[in-house]
């Protein structure tokens, strides 16, 4: 393995549309992000686990994760949710609780976390148990008369499908989470502990500077008292080195959850590259021999064979949105493309200074998984307007679990999903 190659920016660098962008930004204020989560089932009405479904505005994943378990006086394991939703954003999600008893009070004492009910279920929720959400998004500093543009790009975008690139949300504020997992991965704890905590690594905000040369000079206990609890991992690293810990069990604190995304958002990067090349070949809606293809309803894949390709079947189901190409989601249960198209996936492994190997064998490792490159956009909405904050443009869809609507907004826009 090359270990010094990186993939230097994890994000999308390619555009599947055409059109010219709108312009713009998002995530000014929170209400201008608006993610509604589409339950895969009710709760029953009874059973072991406390579902609560709560409202957060400008509230990281870990921020209501502590509160969850502040309240209530459990563990990590106890909480279960379908997915992690994004901070600069209004946002309805279920989770669940495994307490026995039902607690005196659901309040969460937080002001900017709101609980809209409480229901009993027989099991918790894990990730991925949802159908999707549902986005409501105003892009502020634009002309509202460009609405007819950005209805164009979303129109191509519900008839062919959105790329299914991960977003910005997936690799952290710094843009560093596929950093730390190369070195997981590798089983250099001092090396991620450096790059989570210390100045060398990966660019990050001013303020803190000097939290971060403590721990560089090893002064961890005072570094510690600098970190949040909005900064759980840091925090727990930084404690854990406190108290005298060697720095792998300093990592193995932080808990299997969070080491485990931090290699997944390794594979997500490599998945982002191969996406960029399907798109500049134009293959994202083409399939062909060896390709694994990805069906929408079920999620499973299936492979792809010449003689499946002379016949009408699978275009039709292509046009219709039913099946697209997928890429993989490196880990010990990756499905492998052949032919060709796996050969293409191997050489983009490679590129990356990593190996399948690698991934399959490593203590904090993903399981993989097959994504398609692109995903259906459906039940479009569009308006332009002005309200007290300014013009607008409204854009509205859903998309399937694990799809980032930033990535859709792209296409619109055609600007970098953080502007």
């Amino acid at each position: 393995m090359t270990g010094t190659m990186q993939i230097a920016d994890p994000l999308p660098q390619r555009y599947l549309t055409p059109d010219d962008g709108v312009g713009g930004r998002i995530k000014e204020r929170p209400e201008d992000f608006v993610v509604e989560e589409i339950p895969l089932y009710e709760p029953s009405g009874s059973g072991e686990h406390l579902y609560l479904r709560v409202r957060k505005r400008g509230v990281a994943h870990a921020e209501l994760m502590g509160c969850l378990r502040r309240t209530f006086g459990v563990g990590e394991r106890a909480i279960g949710y379908a997915g992690m939703k994004d901070k600069q954003a209004v946002t309805n999600q279920t989770v669940s609780i495994h307490l026995l008893e039902d607690p005196p009070d659901v309040d969460l004492g937080h002001d900017r976390i709101d609980v809209l009910w409480a229901e009993r279920h027989r099991n918790r929720i894990k990730r991925g148990h949802l159908r999707g959400n549902r986005f409501s998004i105003r892009i502020r500093d634009v002309d509202p008369v460009r609405t007819v543009a950005a209805n164009r790009t979303l129109t191509r975008l519900a008839e062919i499908g959105a790329p299914a690139y991960f977003g910005s949300q997936r690799f952290g504020y710094r843009r560093n989470n596929h950093r730390i997992g190369r070195l997981l991965l590798m089983d250099d704890w001092s090396g991620a502990l450096d790059e989570l905590l210390g100045t060398g690594g990966s660019p990050f905000p001013d303020y803190q500077r000097e939290r971060r040369e403590l721990y560089d000079a090893g002064c961890f206990t005072e570094a510690a008292e600098a970190w949040t609890t909005a900064d759980r991992s840091e925090l727990i690293a930084c404690r854990t080195l406190a108290r005298g810990d060697a720095p792998s069990q300093a990592i193995r604190t932080i808990g299997r959850t969070m080491l485990v995304f931090w290699t997944s958002s390794l594979a997500s990067a490599v998945f982002n590259r191969l996406l960029d090349q399907r798109i500049e070949d134009g293959t994202v809606d083409h399939l062909e021999p060896g390709d694994l293809a990805f069906k929408h309803d079920s999620r499973a894949a299936f492979a792809v064979t010449p003689e499946e390709l002379t016949g009408d079947d699978l275009s039709r189901r292509l046009a219709a949105m039913e099946i697209s190409p997928s890429g993989p989601l490196w880990g010990d249960k990756i499905l492998r493309a052949a032919g060709a198209v796996g050969e293409r996936e191997e050489v983009g492994l490679a590129a990356a200074g990593l190996t399948d190997d690698l991934f399959a064998s490593a203590r904090y490792r993903p399981d993989g998984a097959r994504r398609p490159f692109r995903t259906p956009v459906t039940n479009p909405e569009i308006e332009g307007g002005f309200d007290e904050h300014g013009p607008y443009i409204r854009v509205a869809f859903d998309l399937p679990r694990g799809m980032y609507a930033t990535v859709a907004l792209r296409e619109i826009m055609k600007a970098d999903e953080d502007a």
